[in-house]
């Protein structure tokens, strides 16, 4: 996938959020050092999400990136109400569907990557926050860690699980 939309890349980064990316007072740090405050890293994100470029709909072509369960990272994806539909086109554009099945509220979300941090950030269309973040790299795994910002300034680490596609011929239902 980061051939896709990255071809100069050579090295993808996976973020291990809690491990090798995490926040230490009011900093962030990656693989040991010091990268930003935790206000500038939420800041670059929302910047990440918004720098959406303008094309022209019909020229996109779209790589489905999949289905996925959101848990907060104490959760059980068993018990998860919250998916995340998600593409991403050769423009590094992200694309997809928020929905939450226990209050029946959905909406669009966009965004895009960062080529040189590898960061994807996307959120609601048509709003600042929140804003969700992870790795390009992530995305390809079935079960990787991402990050909620919140206009107030908290950032909460989640878990993203990629849902099996359904069996040609089973109905599903989502309740």
């Amino acid at each position: 996938m980061t051939g896709w939309c990255l071809s100069s890349v050579s090295q993808p980064v996976y973020y291990d959020y809690g491990t090798t990316l995490y926040y230490e007072g009011d900093n962030v740090i990656y693989n040991n050092e010091i990268i930003a405050s935790s206000a500038e890293y939420a800041q670059q994100a929302q910047e990440i999400a918004a720098g959406v470029p303008d094309v022209e709909p019909e020229q996109v072509e779209w790589l489905p990136l999949g289905v996925f369960a959101l848990t907060d990272s104490d959760g059980d994806v068993q018990d998860s109400t919250l998916y995340l539909q998600l593409a991403i086109s050769k423009e590094g554009i992200i694309a997809g569907t928020f929905q939450n099945t226990a209050t029946e509220n959905s909406f669009e979300v966009e965004g895009t990557i960062d080529k040189e941090s590898q960061r994807a950030a996307w959120g609601p269309v048509g709003e600042q926050w929140p804003i969700m973040e992870t790795g390009i790299y992530n995305l390809t795994e079935n079960e990787a860690g991402a990050l909620i910002h919140f206009e107030d300034g908290q950032t909460q680490q989640w878990t993203m699980v990629r849902m099996d596609e359904p069996e040609a011929g089973t109905a599903t239902n989502a309740n």
